[in-house]
């Protein structure tokens, strides 16, 4: 019978992964033209602000026109609004200039959430001793399934631009090879 890793002996490489890949996606966030064109400047910027400001729309997800049931969503009166438009999907943030803290802590405990599994699933795959392409490949595997493919359902259904999906999900893959490699070098021997 092969021993299996624990969790607890993979603490190392989940909590160096999860730091290396903070400072990976800092890095990847701070180019200058990687991510700069994912969400474009909306045309008559001021006036679409000075339009929407009056109503005080609160903070959270929004779906325009918004049906209010079934039967509603079928109605001519429901189609023609959507034909005459605005449609769309928006997130309303708080007003004034965000704070980057409470979302640098939730993405660092994020990827320590997929450093755990990643660890999970290798650990019981793979045991103590295994080499480290095989670790690197279990590892990577989950790590890049925990960061990127459920991007996805967003382009699929509420229509997020494809070339910024692609780019989170190259960021998903570099992130889970960082993930693989320090799984691999610091794996139980």
């Amino acid at each position: 019978m092969t021993e299996h890793v624990t969790i607890m002996q993979l603490w190392l490489p989940i909590l160096l992964s999860s730091v290396f890949v903070f400072l990976v996606s800092w890095a990847i966030h701070m180019l200058p033209l990687w991510h700069r064109s994912d969400y474009p400047q909306v045309p008559n910027e001021d006036k679409f602000m000075e339009a929407l400001r009056p109503l005080a729309t609160p903070p959270g997800d929004y779906m325009v026109p918004r049906p209010a049931n079934h039967k509603e969503m079928c109605s001519p009166e429901h189609q023609e609004k959507l034909k005459k438009g605005l449609v769309m999907i928006v997130t309303v943030l708080p007003n004034g200039v965000p704070g980057m803290a409470g979302s640098l802590v939730f993405w660092f405990l994020y990827v320590l959430v997929v450093g755990i599994f990643a660890a999970y699933i290798a650990g019981r795959a793979r045991p103590v001793g295994t080499h480290y392409l095989e670790v690197f490949r279990f590892v990577g595997c989950t790590a890049f399934i925990g960061y990127s493919l459920a991007l996805w359902q967003m382009s699929i259904w509420y229509k997020r631009a494809c070339g910024a999906t692609i780019k989170a999900t190259i960021d998903g893959l570099i992130y889970g090879l960082v993930t693989a490699g320090t799984f691999g070098w610091l794996w139980p021997r």
